[in-house]
Formats: C-alpha cells, sequence, structure tokens
C-alpha cells in the first residue's frame, strides 16, 4: 500500500483516498471482481487506473464514451503513462498497430468500445495480451432496465472465456438496485467485492423553481451568484443563443457543445477552469472527465432525459464539499418539449431496418460483404437523397451503434480537388475572353502547380485567405469552369465516418433485437415519467425522492432543497401577510422596482409574495408601470 500512495502522490497529486477508493484498489490487486457504486466526482476511474499502472501487464477497459475514452487517455499520456485506444474509423492496419504496441511495447492500458468484442481479430490479440484485469465503465449499460442500455455491452463476456480467470472491475455512477444485480449476472462477476456508496450529497441543496421567463432568472442569479456555473441545455441553437445572451448582460459566459472544434473547446475549458469564465452554457458533451471541484451552482434550463443523466450533471457541482445548488427551472412547455425530444422522434423497428438498407444501398454494399469497411458521407446529403427524417435517422444510426451493427463518428471534411481537362495556352487564350476568373487561378497557381498534369486537392483554406474571396464562393467559380468542361472538379462535403462491424444481412441483422428496441422505448416513457414525478411532486423532500429512486432509503428530509423551504416558509408566513406587507413597503420607499426582481429578492416563497402583492395592488397600496415597475401609490 505504501507504493500504491506513492503512485497516487506521484501521478495524481493526492495523499488521501476518497470513501471507497482503497478498497476497492486492494480487491483489484487481490484478483476479486469488483463492483464499484460511486456518484459522479466519487472518482471511479482511479479505481482501476492506480492497480493498471501497478500490476504487470494491460489493463483492459471498456467504455461506450469515446470522447470519454480520449480523454483519459491523453491525461494518462500526460501523466507519463503509456495507453492507447481503438479509435471508430481506424483503418486494419492502424488497429494491427495498435494491438502490436500493447502486446509488445509494454503499454498499461487499452481502452475500447464493447463493439470492438464482436472482431475476432481483437480478441484473439487480445488473448496474446497479459492482462492484468479488465475494467468496464459505465457498467449500467449493460442492463436492459438502464438509462443506457447498450446490448454490446453484453459481449463482454466472452473475454471470460478468452481469458480465463481474470478479474473484472466494473463501475457506474448510477444504479438502481434492479441495474446493480443485472450488471453481476451479466458480466458473471463470482462473489464480488460490492461497494455502493451513498447518492446523499448533502453540500447540495437541490432546487426546482418554476418560471416563465428563464433568462431574466439567470441573468438576476448569476449577477447575484458570480461563482462557477454550468447551465445545461439540450441542444446545440440554445447553447449559442443563451451564452450570447448572457454577454449581453455583462456575465463571463460561452457556449459549450459537440459541435465545436477541438481547438476551440480546448480554449474555453482552459479560460473556464482557470476562472477566466464564469459561466459554460452546455450541452451534455460536457462534462464526462471534467473533475473541477469549485463549481457552486449547475442549472438545468431544459429537464434532464431521466434521474440518472439529471444525477450526474447535478453532482459536478460541488465536489469540494462546500455548499453548492442543483436548479432545475421549468415552465409548463417544458413537458411537451421533454416528450417531443426524446419520445416522438424514437424510430420503430421497422424505421430501422429501413435507414439500415438504404446504408447499404448507398454504399452498394452486396448481401454478406460489409464486415469492417468504413465509408465516409455526408449525413444530411444522405437523409436528403432518401427523404429521410433527420432526427429519427441520426436516432436510427445511434441505435444500430447501441446494438452492435456499425459505428459511426462525428468527423467534418470537406474536399476540393481539380485537374484542368485543356493545356496551358488553351486557359490562357479563355482568359483573355473571360478574366473574371484570372484573380482565382492566378492566385491558385502561386500557391500550388501540377493541376495540368494530376488531379490535386485544392487548398481552400489558403486560397480563400489570399483572394478574400469566401470557399462558397471559390467553389461556384470552379464550378462554373467545370459546367464549360474546361476542368474535371470533385467536391465532397463529409461530416460521419461510419464503420459497418458485421456482414450485410439486412432483417436478419436487425430482427434478434426487436424485443430491445421495444423495450427501450418503454424504458424511456418510465424514464420522462419519474422526472415528470420527480419536478411537479408537492408531496416530499427532493432528497428523500431521489435517493428512493435510486433503492436507497431516507426519511429524513433534508431540510434545504426547495420543497422544504417552501414548507417552512408556507409555515412561517401562513396568515402573517402583515409581515409580508411591511416588507414590500420598506423596500418600496426606498426605490421602485422591477416587479420580478422584488419577487426574487423578497425573503418569502413566490407564491406568498405574489399573493400578497396582488392584495396591495387591489387596496390601491401600490401601482404598477407598463414596464413592470411596482411604484408605491401616492
Amino acid at each position: 500500500m505504501t507504493k500504491i500512495k506513492d503512485l497516487l502522490k506521484k501521478h495524481w497529486g493526492y495523499s488521501a483516498f476518497r470513501p471507497g477508493q482503497k478498497e476497492l484498489i486492494d480487491a483489484v490487486l487481490a484478483g476479486q471482481d469488483s463492483l464499484a457504486l460511486l456518484p459522479t466526482g466519487g472518482g471511479k476511474s482511479l479505481c482501476y487506473q492506480l492497480p493498471g499502472i501497478y500490476q504487470e501487464g494491460i489493463c483492459i477497459v471498456i467504455s461506450p464514451l469515446l470522447a470519454l475514452m480520449q480523454d483519459q487517455v491523453e491525461s494518462l499520456t500526460k501523466k507519463g503513462i503509456k495507453a492507447l485506444q481503438l479509435k471508430s474509423g481506424m483503418s486494419y492496419d492502424d488497429i494491427n498497430r495498435t494491438l502490436d504496441n500493447c502486446i509488445y511495447g509494454h503499454y498499461k492500458f487499452l481502452y475500447l468500445s464493447p463493439e470492438r468484442l464482436q472482431q475476432n481479430l481483437i480478441l484473439e490479440r487480445i488473448q496474446q495480451m497479459k492482462v492484468s484485469f479488465v475494467a468496464v465503465d459505465e457498467a449500467h449499460c449493460i442492463s436492459s432496465w438502464g438509462h443506457d442500455f447498450r446490448p454490446a455491452f453484453r459481449n463482454i463476456i466472452q473475454l471470460r472465456n478468452y481469458l480465463p480467470g481474470i478479474s473484472v472491475i466494473a463501475l457506474t455512477a448510477t444504479a438502481t438496485k434492479k441495474v446493480e444485480k443485472d450488471i453481476v449476472e451479466q458480466l458473471a462477476l463470482n462473489k464480488p467485492f460490492i461497494f455502493r456508496q451513498s447518492y446523499e450529497r448533502p453540500n447540495i441543496q437541490f432546487v426546482v423553481k418554476p418560471y416563465e421567463d428563464k433568462r431574466y432568472y439567470l441573468q438576476w442569479y448569476f449577477k447575484k451568484y458570480k461563482e462557477l456555473g454550468i447551465i445545461y441545455v439540450r441542444n446545440r441553437k440554445t447553447s449559442l443563443e443563451l451564452a450570447q445572451f448572457l454577454k449581453t448582460q455583462n456575465i463571463s459566459a460561452q457556449a459549450f457543445h459537440g459541435g465545436l472544434p477541438s481547438q476551440e473547446k480546448e480554449n474555453i475549458l482552459t479560460d473556464w477552469q482557470k476562472e477566466k469564465l464564469q459561466i459554460i452554457v452546455a450541452t451534455t458533451a460536457f462534462g464526462m472527465g471534467i473533475d473541477k471541484a469549485n463549481v457552486r451552482h449547475v442549472i438545468h434550463f431544459h429537464l434532464p432525459e431521466s434521474l440518472e443523466s439529471y444525477y450526474q450533471e447535478a453532482g459536478r457541482a460541488g465536489r469540494d464539499g462546500l455548499p453548492a445548488r442543483a436548479i432545475i427551472l421549468y415552465n409548463d412547455s417544458d413537458f411537451t418539449l421533454l416528450k417531443n425530444q426524446f419520445l416522438l422522434p424514437l424510430p420503430s423497428v421497422k424505421e430501422i431496418k429501413q435507414v439500415y438498407k438504404k446504408l447499404n444501398t448507398m454504399f452498394s454494399i452486396a448481401f454478406g460483404e460489409g464486415l469492417n469497411e468504413t465509408y465516409n458521407f455526408s449525413f444530411f446529403n444522405f437523409c436528403k437523397k432518401y427523404q429521410l427524417n433527420t432526427q429519427k435517422t441520426y436516432l436510427a444510426l445511434n441505435t444500430l451503434e447501441r446494438l452492435g451493427i456499425l459505428t459511426f463518428a462525428g468527423e467534418y471534411s470537406q474536399k476540393t480537388a481539380l485537374q484542368f481537362l485543356i493545356n496551358s495556352k488553351q486557359l490562357f487564350t479563355f482568359l483573355e475572353r473571360h478574366r473574371r476568373y484570372s484573380f482565382l487561378l492566378e492566385n491558385l497557381f502561386r500557391i500550388q502547380g501540377g493541376f495540368f498534369e494530376f488531379k490535386k486537392e485544392v487548398p481552400l483554406e489558403r486560397l480563400s485567405e489570399k483572394t478574400g474571396l469566401d470557399k462558397a464562393k471559390i467553389i461556384e467559380q470552379l464550378q462554373e469552369l467545370a459546367n464549360q468542361e474546361l476542368i474535371d472538379l470533385s467536391h465532397k462535403n463529409q461530416d460521419t465516418t461510419l464503420t459497418f462491424l458485421v456482414p450485410r444481412e439486412d432483417e436478419r441483422s436487425i430482427n434478434p433485437f426487436a424485443k430491445y428496441i421495444r423495450a427501450q422505448k418503454e424504458n424511456k416513457e418510465l424514464k420522462i415519467k419519474a422526472v415528470e414525478d420527480y419536478v411537479l411532486s408537492q408531496d416530499n423532500c427532493l432528497v428523500i425522492q431521489l435517493l428512493h429512486y435510486f433503492d436507497e432509503k431516507k426519511s429524513k428530509a433534508c431540510g434545504q432543497c426547495s420543497w422544504c423551504l417552501n414548507q417552512k416558509k408556507t409555515a412561517q408566513t401562513k396568515g402573517n401577510l402583515k409581515e409580508i406587507k411591511t416588507y414590500f413597503c420598506q423596500v418600496l420607499e426606498q426605490t421602485p422596482t422591477n416587479l420580478k426582481e422584488l419577487v426574487l429578492n423578497a425573503p418569502f416563497s413566490e407564491a406568498d409574495a405574489l399573493y400578497t402583492l396582488r392584495l396591495m395592488h387591489e387596496k390601491k397600496i401600490i401601482e404598477k408601470s407598463s414596464h413592470d415597475i411596482i411604484r408605491l401609490k401616492k
């Protein structure tokens, strides 16, 4: 354990373990199967990374999250620890080279998705490695009762045959008792050591707040509380618009979503971690693997899709143990939005089969062919060509990935190439008569030559900088030259890389999973119902509700969530309207105040404050201007 603590200090800078880490590390080092149920911020990755460094051989890490795998490989590499990842879209040679490095290169970690375990090449090469143990991250994905079921996780048990006697550690942040039982059975964990840390986070105040003008509330809130925060939204457009709105209110904010270039993401994250930036307005692309201890506020601008995802995202607040808040803002329209986004677009078995067939048709894949073949294509062009609904098609691709039939990853690229079909003398004659093309082509030849001899890629970025023309205008002019048969032009937009993991069998590829697809829709309905119940419930403490959802019993109310505070305020102010009226009179004697600000700053429940103000207005004690400014009536 002394050596383990030395490694902890050397690579992570910690001198002590968090609850459960030492016990789990002991179990891994003893070769015992184990299950870690640690909430977000509990330090799950350390439980396998530290023994992985300590033990001889390589640790196989199976995770469904490509971005998180990449983050962890980069983090380990920066620590001087040798780690590799099998990425989507890798060629056969690249996969082969990576696996060779794992066998002969003294690497400590190999990260891969569960779908990779369907490939015999991978399993056979893993068998040749000196494997120390296997770590299964996000283990709840193995359960059909989990919030993120991924059938390919059930392939993991195959490793038991290829690596007899190897131990397994499964890790998850959120699992009900039903899911926990499923994990143990599906991974065939043998008398596992199970560490379940309480889901209770007493330093986090959980708040559910109905508010019609949520933007106004946010600008008021972050002007009042100037600490670090994360605002979670459900789409890229809202992240950009909301960040821009906060900037106009002189609040330091940036949007963060999966479509941003890697360098821009890194810059935003660095500024936020160095606290040059107060607020990240993020889609769920933000958070995985990010350990910022002093986040004081996590606000959900849109309703979460499940209590599991909400608990994980809310758990990014207050990791230093100091007081923090997790707030859900909602209005009546949010419930319709939630169902429209997560239930209505869910594709049926028939629609998933249709998308799969169209993909095979598009790439001319013959029946029984296509195994491990990778293609680049434009998702939007695909939907347009076959007249497919983009949202349903995206979710169909997502389902096909979860079923282990293919993998896809956003990988935008734009490639334009040309070759002249006339010689230089003929081109010179043409330009004499059509001077409008001279500026573009002269600059092209200054940057790069060889277009008369070969078909070459056009350096669009440099050409745009050199000419001051945007790329669309350059391509438009080149297309005009192609239409006149002066050049052979090809232009491709690609936003997705897709790899087929099984040979084409059309319906026979999908049919075995039909019951899972239907069950997932039912499961999603239950998850959304649980969110609605949590947000709208008037019957119990929010913490008690959350803990009960995760099968953890708690009978004593937390005393600080919005439900508990409303109970206290109601008890204090019931029949005491005189006190509230006196408060408002004292405030308004100082200065007329905006209605929203007056209510938000009042030390009473919103309902009591509004009720009292309404009575004061009826009795002509106060008056309201057209701009919602409240003043005492003279």
